[in-house]
């Protein structure tokens, strides 16, 4: 590949614009306008390029795989003060790691005159030499040896205990029948040669289990003969292969401003996540830092069809991942002034909590959007908090279930241990009947529906949720559209299970509406608030032993 900068002028003239004072904070943030051109003209470069061909499945008839992907843009200041942005893939693109247009990624497993790909030549033979000695014709003759020997063992021992067993009752009957009819001195003798003919028996049968004792033992050490060379290739396999991932994990070394480094290794402990260091945000970095650009602003968006598992939306602006990127940046971004952290401050503020009910056994309270219900790592301001101040009293968790942060609308809340208990109980029965209301954004053309879609945490990106059949938990949420408006639909939720952002990942999966909550800043875009809120709940009081049902209207 031939050298050259892969800093990109602006096409857009960008001189009435001011720069941002901070950094952008990666895990949470509004694009500024500088970054939203940036995306907007590397979005028309991969409308229009020809230089490589990638299925993103935008287009009807593409052949190949669908692989959506995440690019990057970060604008730079170059050491003449020009104003541009340099662009990244997470990944890999059209199989490969380095294109003209992007910068290259911080270390090239690909190339094929590197370390890795010849390390790869060495592991590979290992694993045709493994697959060789395991499929070799003696070795599997060996193995069909010992398990024919087994065989025929465990059928002999059966079969000579079976006729033991049977000999001994013969010889039971016998001695039955001599002590009622022979003589003293004939029975005697009858009684000895019974027990003769028992302890040769039991001499056969140990004669027999040492046999085939033998036997299996000599079948079993010519298997042992060819796995042992199996297993020893296989431990110098693993050492070759332990040796080349601590190899990759010095390779991977990341700069900061500072021109200090640290290996991917030292970052995770020697124990990192499957591709990190891959994705578009510490590619960028790494370069603006190895050539003296300055970070100006970084955004990074999604190209192509959502994966099946995560919810990714064409061309939607999204945060850096948690779980590969986080521990990185922190290295990376350190001694940089960076936005203020929105996650660190207090949603709560200037909001109150509003009780639509109240009696000396439980409270059915109005949270607030953008309230905790229970405090957080870094916030203690919650609806939790804010009860337990007013009942000083209550006793046990007190909140009964729970509601998103975003989310606004009833939260049921029991003042004594018992209560919570009886409460809970009908939330597992399910016999707790639940009405949200949202405001879709887009058009939904069903009437009403159910969807199941399994979900579980994104691992790599908390609190993210995945849909996953194989580990997921079961979640169903039937729904109905209430109103239909220019550009948005409202509906009813009402869900069947209670998991962690059910209402939202089924509400923005392709396999569910595919039409995200208005203001859903994790799987849609985001707006003036998250457009859900828990409008009506209806469960039998533990102690009044009557239904009780509250509503909390919200005008969407």
């Amino acid at each position: 590949m031939k050298n050259h900068s892969h800093f990109i002028a602006f096409k857009q003239n960008i001189s009435g614009i001011h720069l941002p004072q901070k950094f952008t904070f990666p895990f949470y943030y509004e694009p500024h306008q500088l970054s939203k051109i940036a995306a907007s003209e590397l979005q028309d470069y991969l409308q229009t390029q020809t230089d490589w061909e990638h299925n993103f499945g935008l287009q009807e008839g593409q052949k190949g795989l669908v692989i959506g992907k995440m690019f990057g843009v970060l604008v730079v200041q170059n050491q003449a003060g020009e104003i541009g942005y340099l662009a990244a893939f997470s990944g890999k693109l059209a199989d490969s790691n380095e294109h003209q247009h992007f910068v290259p990624p911080v270390f090239d497993m690909l190339k094929q005159d590197g370390f890795f790909k010849q390390e790869e030549k060495i592991l590979n033979e290992y694993n045709r030499k493994i697959e060789a000695l395991e499929n070799e014709t003696n070795f599997i003759s060996c193995q069909n040896e010992l398990a024919s020997t087994l065989l025929n063992a465990e059928k002999d021992k059966t079969e000579k205990k079976e006729l033991s067993k049977q000999n001994k009752i013969i010889r039971d009957e016998i001695r039955m029948k001599a002590e009622n009819e022979l003589d003293f001195e004939s029975y005697k003798s009858t009684q000895k040669r019974l027990s003769k003919e028992s302890q040769l028996e039991s001499i056969q049968l140990k004669q027999m289990n040492h046999f085939w004792k033998e036997e299996i033992a000599k079948a079993q050490q010519k298997v042992d003969d060819f796995q042992s060379k199996i297993n020893q290739l296989k431990e110098e396999r693993k050492a070759k292969s332990a040796a080349l991932q601590q190899k990759l994990f010095q390779q991977y070394s990341f700069l900061n401003q500072n021109g200090e480094t640290k290996s991917l290794g030292a970052i995770f402990e020697d124990n990192p996540p499957a591709s990190a260091g891959e994705c578009a945000a510490p590619k960028l970095l790494q370069y603006a830092f190895t050539h003296q650009l300055k970070p100006i602003a970084l955004a990074e968006f999604w190209w192509g069809q959502s994966p099946k598992s995560e919810i990714r939306k064409h061309g939607h602006f999204y945060p850096a991942c948690t779980g590969k990127c986080k521990p990185i940046l922190a290295h990376m971004l350190h001694g940089m002034a960076l936005d203020d952290n929105p996650l660190l401050q207090n949603p709560a503020e200037n909001k109150e909590l509003t009780f639509l009910y109240d009696d000396e056994y439980l409270s059915v309270v109005h949270k607030p959007a953008e309230f905790l219900s229970v405090p957080g790592k870094s916030i203690q301001d919650s609806v939790y908090s804010r009860y337990k101040e007013k009942f000083p009293e209550a006793t046990g968790p007190l909140i009964v279930h729970r509601l998103d942060m975003s989310t606004s609308g009833i939260l049921v809340m029991a003042k004594s241990t018992e209560i919570y208990l009886n409460l809970q109980a009908q939330f597992m029965k399910r016999t707790v009947q639940k009405r949200y209301v949202a405001l879709l954004s887009g058009k939904i053309e069903q009437d009403s529906g159910e969807i199941n879609l399994p979900l579980r945490v994104d691992l790599d990106n908390r609190p993210n949720q995945l849909v996953c059949y194989q580990h997921g938990k079961p979640a169903k949420t039937q729904w109905k559209v209430i109103e239909r408006r220019a550009n948005t639909t409202l509906v009813h939720f009402h869900p069947i299970t209670g998991r962690t952002h059910q209402l939202r990942v089924h509400a923005a999966h392709p396999e569910g509406l595919n039409t995200p909550i208005v203001g859903d800043d994790l799987y849609g875009t985001k707006a003036d608030r998250l457009y859900l809120h828990a409008e009506a709940i209806r469960f039998w009081h533990p102690v009044l032993g009557k239904e009780l049902e509250v509503v909390d209207r919200v005008a969407f």
